[in-house]
């Protein structure tokens, strides 16, 4: 029998729907293909731009640092263009629609927020900041006949404060960024990037806050006037040294002088605190702290040492200072390296080589009355501010110097302004107490000489710390330790002058005794201290929160011994444990303390 033409019919419309349906798949698997390519290999060229783009940032900042002009806006330029770039490549719609896609979605988004960050820092930070850079030199910032030009740093402030913006909104999405999911090399660009960020956020900020603060400190908008504090590390004192020697110094218009001097010996004891001290500071410290020109550093929180400061002067001498600095004998050697040698009144010549001998060692052999020795490091103070105000410097090294200064924080600086002080505690010159982060786990060691006299020159500190998980609920134990070596000549008693080895503490003559207070953050749990290896009692204490652990020291000459102070985490942490500590004349960098579980402290 023949089909009838309705089933014919039928027969020919399914082979033509088997027909559409197999186009339609292949449509589909070749459009697929065609995404899979085009995001592939958009994928990599965003790769290699990405890629070139990241170091630029590091390069380019080692460039506008070494003030290499020439290379500055080629190298901005590259940065931009290889950041733009990575951003089109990975912005358009089949790459957005390509990371709701499984296993490789993820790395998508990752690697599209990644060079979104470069782009937009190239674009608001990068390149402002390029052209701040080619347009004004560090020479700029050179004093001239005794007076620095305000201006530029005016000028630039609105320029690097929507860089420094840019900064810390691109580090804020960087922290959003999720890799959980992604592959290694994505993972390795982001650490790569975050790493570049926060090497750039440092100095950024740090430009930042100098326009903020420096031309209202330098009196643009009128007269300020600044307490000098010139600590001597020869006897010791947790901020440095004793303040033996002081200055009035006046700001206006770009101009320092110093108007007035005066040594720790002008003012007299004082009843009672010149300020209320809180109860943590008089049970550590004593309510000397507040009496004594001399003591008010005991504590290591120089905001507290600069309100002491500033009330004594205002009480002998009946001006108010808007402001209080210190600085160490270690500071101006550093500073020595901009200015070059400085022949003083004496004939001395204070150079960067022998700054620190001449000022704490031979000044003490030479002069036997301690007014002597005050004023002699106040004229070598004075001079080494007065060729720096009349420009007679190279302004790289003055930079420098300073800035290793203040990370040693050999100079700290306070401000009664409000404001002021708000941007000065984001900073190494706050001489605060050091806060926990999420990557920083800091402790601080603050040192106080016991020995009333001049021995700091012979005392020898090395600091180590470490952490060690010995608990089943991961909680870390935290070991600092401080070996201390009396260098002094076996017949220091003899060779040495009374003045500097002391008489009047009941210390032999030679020894040295040193108060040593190590600081934990407040979540921390005190274990106590070892000497040598065997526990000890020591005093443990509570200073604004923070878990303190004190103990005396004293050592004939010759004599060295360790401590070790233990702390317990709070929770599990596998970070970087940092440890800031008392300036003293030689400092040695922190090393890394091997921790066991068997130690005697835990």
């Amino acid at each position: 029998m023949t089909a009838a033409p309705s089933s014919r019919r039928e027969r020919r419309g399914n082979r033509k729907k088997r027909r559409t349906v197999v186009w339609v798949i292949g449509g589909l698997a070749l459009l697929l293909v065609l995404c899979v390519a085009w995001v592939g290999i958009r994928g990599l060229m965003a790769k290699n731009e990405l890629e070139a783009a990241v170091p630029l940032a590091s390069t380019l900042k080692d460039q506008v640092l070494a003030q290499e002009t020439n290379k500055i806006s080629s190298t901005a330029a590259l940065l931009d263009d290889h950041a733009g770039a990575a951003a089109s490549l990975t912005s358009d719609p089949i790459w957005r629609l390509a990371e709701f896609t499984p296993w490789a979605g993820p790395n998508l988004t990752a690697f599209r927020e990644l060079a979104a960050v470069i782009d937009d820092l190239s674009t608001d930070a990068v390149g402002p900041l390029t052209e701040l850079a080619t347009s004004i030199e560090v020479a700029d910032f050179k004093p001239v006949d005794g007076v620095l030009d305000l201006q530029p740093l005016i000028d630039a402030r609105p320029v690097v404060e929507r860089a420094a913006t840019a900064v810390e909104s691109a580090q804020k999405s960087m922290a959003d960024i999720d890799t959980r999911a992604t592959i290694g090399p994505v993972r390795n660009a982001r650490t790569q990037l975050d790493d570049q960020l926060t090497a750039i956020a440092g100095p950024v900020d740090a430009i930042r806050t100098a326009t903020v603060l420096v031309p209202d400190m330098l009196g643009a908008s009128g007269p300020r006037d600044f307490l000098l504090l010139f600590q001597n590390p020869a006897e010791l004192r947790a901020s440095g040294g004793i303040p033996g020697a002081l200055a009035l110094m006046r700001t206006e218009s770009g101009s320092i002088d110093l108007l007035q001097q005066a040594a720790a010996t002008d003012f007299p004891r004082y009843d009672s605190p010149v300020l209320p001290l809180n109860d943590s500071t008089r049970s550590l410290y004593g309510d000397f702290t507040g009496e004594w020109m001399q003591n008010v550093n005991l504590t290591p929180q120089f905001p507290v040492t600069a309100a002491l400061a500033r009330e004594m002067w205002k009480l002998e001498f009946g001006t108010e200072v808007s402001g209080v600095l210190s600085i160490d004998p270690v500071a101006l050697s550093y500073i020595l390296e901009a200015t070059g040698p400085i022949t003083l009144a004496t004939g001395d010549v204070l150079s960067a080589e022998n700054a620190v001998t001449l000022l704490l060692k031979d000044a003490y052999l030479r002069y036997s009355e301690p007014i002597q020795q005050d004023l002699f490091f106040a004229a070598a103070a004075s001079a080494v501010f007065d060729t720096v105000a009349s420009g007679n410097l190279d302004p790289v090294k003055l930079i420098d110097a300073l800035a290793r200064s203040g990370s040693e924080r050999r100079i700290n600086l306070w401000s009664a302004v409000e404001a002021e002080q708000a941007e000065l505690a984001e900073t190494t010159l706050a001489g605060e107490l050091p806060e926990k982060t999420g990557d920083v786990q800091p402790f601080g060691v603050y040192l106080n000489d016991g020995t009333e006299a001049k021995m700091g020159y012979y005392l020898d500190v090395a600091v180590a710390d470490g952490q060690v998980t010995c608990r089943q609920d991961g909680r870390p134990n935290y070991g600092v330790t401080v070996t201390l070596t009396n260098n002094a000549p076996a017949d220091a008693a003899e060779s040495l002058p009374e003045y500097v080895t002391g008489s009047s503490s009941g210390v032999p003559q030679g020894s040295i005794k040193t108060v040593v207070n190590v600081y934990g953050t407040p979540e921390l749990q005190n274990y106590g201290v070892a000497r040598d290896g065997a526990v000890v009692p020591y005093r443990p204490a509570i200073d604004s929160g923070y878990q303190v652990s004190q103990i005396e020291v004293e050592l004939a000459p010759g004599e060295s011994t360790t401590l070790e102070f233990g702390f317990l985490g709070d929770a599990p942490f596998d970070s970087e444990v940092v440890t800031e500590q008392t300036p003293v004349i030689y400092r040695h960098e922190t090393q890394q303390l091997t921790l066991s579980c068997e130690s005697p402290l835990w």
